[in-house]
């Protein structure tokens, strides 16, 4: 029987692969953002931000200090990427999130598998106009050619059909037909360019639509499909080391201390009904990904938290940025 032996959450926003004297290209991204979100549900532009809770974050956004945070996310990183050689799996099952890479508006699953033997990364590099920060960005996502990812099929559909019969409505992928039009996008190749180091560890993808209304699933339901995911592992007849990765989170476009430590808190005393009442309001735009933790968390429950670290990524005196958080579940 295959058995789940390691757990693993990250960020993964595009600051992480920068380095902090270049956070600022993201910075302009906030101030241009007509629809910051907020964890009441509301949207605002950054002037409205600024209006409502002053330049607070300033002394937190000179370069000396956004370089501190990034060497201290890398040393996160590196502890993720040694926690996750140590255990050496099998196979890795990584929940992300699809913003548009994989599906459109003409074809958006709630919840998928791709089972197909290899996936493929959206290429997004293909426009010679793109600046140098974001090709680094994309190099960091594995969108900077039609990489190929070896997919573990044989579990993939064993948790497809086992998750049927459990009462999940499964969507499935198997092929990517054109790469430079769709594939698998930043949740998995950030995962793999940089917690992997290089080994060809086959993987299985898990797409969540936490980004898109109306088919938005809740924490519960996410924490439902978690445990679930764990029994679906643990009753395949495969004989594998399967570790799980959450990709993305915690808050953002807006930092929200609160919303993160609480989220932190909850995973380290795992405390499952204060995950499953995360309310939707707080998880709009980014910090919807903190479904695919609440997914991770609720199919690694039966591991002690090894290690975590949670650091405020404030990039504008507004406090808009990221709530980079890193996450290991080990025996």
């Amino acid at each position: 029987m295959a058995s789940i032996v390691l757990g693993l959450a990250t960020a993964h926003s595009p600051l992480l692969t920068l380095e902090g004297q270049e956070w600022h290209h993201r910075a302009a991204a906030d101030r241009a953002n007509p629809a910051l979100n907020l964890s009441d549900g509301r949207f605002v532009t950054y002037e409205e931000l600024l209006a409502e809770v002053g330049p607070r974050w300033e002394a937190v956004v000179t370069p000396e200090a956004l370089g501190r945070k990034a060497q201290a996310c890398e040393a996160a990183l590196d502890r993720l990427a040694d926690e996750l050689a140590r255990a050496a799996p099998d196979v890795v099952v990584i929940v992300g999130d699809d913003q548009g890479e994989l599906y459109g508006a003409a074809n958006q699953p709630a919840f998928a598998i791709f089972h197909g033997p290899e996936a493929v990364m959206l290429d997004k590099l293909k426009d010679p106009a793109t600046p140098a920060w974001m090709r680094t960005v994309r190099r960091g996502y594995l969108m900077d050619a039609s990489h190929r990812l070896a997919v573990h099929d044989g579990l993939a559909l064993e948790l497809v059909q086992r998750l049927v019969d459990a009462g999940v409505d499964v969507s499935t992928s198997a092929e990517v037909p054109d790469p430079a039009k769709a594939g698998l996008g930043h949740a998995f190749g950030f995962v793999v360019k940089r917690l992997f180091r290089g080994r060809e560890i086959p993987i299985v993808p898990v797409l969540l639509n936490t980004y898109f209304p109306p088919n938005v699933p809740t924490a519960a339901r996410c924490h439902d499909i978690g445990q679930m995911l764990a029994r679906a592992i643990a009753e395949t007849p495969l004989d594998l080391k399967v570790a799980v990765v959450a990709s993305g989170g915690l808050s953002h476009f807006v930092v929200d201390e609160a919303l993160d430590r609480e989220v932190m808190r909850a995973i380290r005393d795992k405390d499952a009904a204060a995950l499953r009442a995360i309310p939707r309001c707080a998880l709009n735009s980014g910090s919807s990904e903190i479904l695919n933790w609440v997914t991770t968390a609720a199919a690694v429950e039966h591991l002690p938290v090894r290690f975590a670290e949670y650091h405020p990524l404030q990039r504008t005196p507004a406090g808009t940025g990221v709530g980079a958080a890193f996450v290991a579940w080990a025996p």
